[in-house]
């Protein structure tokens, strides 16, 4: 049953200029900035926002000597705001659509290793019986994934979920986990030494995530837990074609699942080396809203994902398919 009092306050007092103010509040951490943006005046800004906060009785931003800082409540406003604004913009995107015979537009996000293969597979199948879906794809960290699709940026994402805070309000659809191997230039001297050792692998050149990845947290733990400062060396990337160019011209090494170097694995490129990191990533899977109803375009990348994914991986795959949000 809907709250008679979020319904006052929808209807009464909330304006679409208070969303777009919101938005912009969000961006610019400036009223006077984001009253440009929003084409409004600094004063009509300020009103605006006092409107607001008086309705719901709580502070959104703290006003600081240069610009505002949101509130936790305004945390909360802000990203409310910008998925009211992205699910209006959806809606008129489906009508222009509609007017005009395609059959729509999804946007999806992925991590970086169902980027290259479950992904690509499954725009293949969709184009193939909806040409006209246009499909936009980013590639990024989970957490990075999950924030864009929590403001209606995106429609669907292949990662992880790893904030709790995010949890009711997503679901999830496992789908595999990511066994890693220690990836090198063929010929590499770490490939001829007996008995290689974590505190061999210290020493060396290194690819790395960026911070706040789960990899890079767990790299990082590897090291510490075994009484060893991090390699000191480092290239941060995420970039596949940039990681396997470094690895072909130097001596880097990098933590990557196999399947994501495979074709140059088998032209002798790039090898394997014989040490065990013993280390396995979460399950990845298909992350959606909860409560929200996907245009059909997204509906139809959504259903040839899960075949594409059940055909791949099998029995591993989708074990819980419509259970609701799981943290991974």
């Amino acid at each position: 049953m809907s709250d008679p009092r979020a319904n006052r306050f929808v209807r009464s007092h909330l304006k679409m200029r208070h969303l777009v103010l919101l938005a912009e509040l969000g961006r610019h951490g400036s009223i006077l900035h984001a009253a440009q943006a929003a084409h409004l005046t600094q004063p009509a800004a300020s009103k605006l926002l006092g409107e607001l906060e008086h309705a719901l009785g709580v502070p959104l931003f703290e006003r600081l000597p240069r610009g505002v800082q949101a509130t936790r409540y305004g945390e909360v406003m802000i990203r409310r705001a910008g998925a009211a604004l992205a699910e209006l913009d959806a809606a008129h995107q489906e009508v222009m659509e509609l007017q005009s015979g395609l059959s729509g537009r999804v946007a999806v996000g992925s991590v970086l290793t169902p980027s290259t293969g479950l992904l690509p597979e499954a725009i293949q199948r969709l184009k193939k019986t909806h040409s006209r879906v246009q499909v936009a794809i980013t590639v990024d960290t989970s957490k990075v994934l999950i924030q864009r699709l929590r403001t209606g940026e995106l429609d669907l994402v292949i990662g992880r979920i790893l904030d709790a805070d995010s949890v009711a309000e997503l679901s999830f659809e496992p789908i595999t986990d990511e066994p890693h191997s220690l990836i090198v230039r063929a010929g590499h001297p770490l490939l001829s030494r007996p008995k290689l050792q974590l505190a061999d692998l210290q020493r060396e050149a290194w690819i790395m995530p960026p911070p706040g990845s789960i990899l890079r947290d767990r790299l990082t733990a590897l090291f510490l837990s075994a009484g060893l400062d991090q390699p000191i060396e480092t290239v941060e990337t995420l970039a596949l074609p940039v990681a396997t160019t470094l690895l072909r011209q130097s001596d880097r090494i990098v933590a990557l699942p196999e399947e994501l170097v495979q074709a140059h694995l088998d032209a002798g490129n790039l090898a394997v080396l014989p040490f065990d990191l013993g280390l396995r990533m979460d399950v990845y899977g298909i992350v959606t809203r909860r409560q929200h109803q996907l245009s059909p375009g997204a509906e139809a990348a959504l259903q040839v994902l899960r075949e594409v994914a059940l055909e791949r991986y099998g029995q591993r795959c989708l074990r819980s398919q419509g259970s609701g949000a799981k943290l991974s």
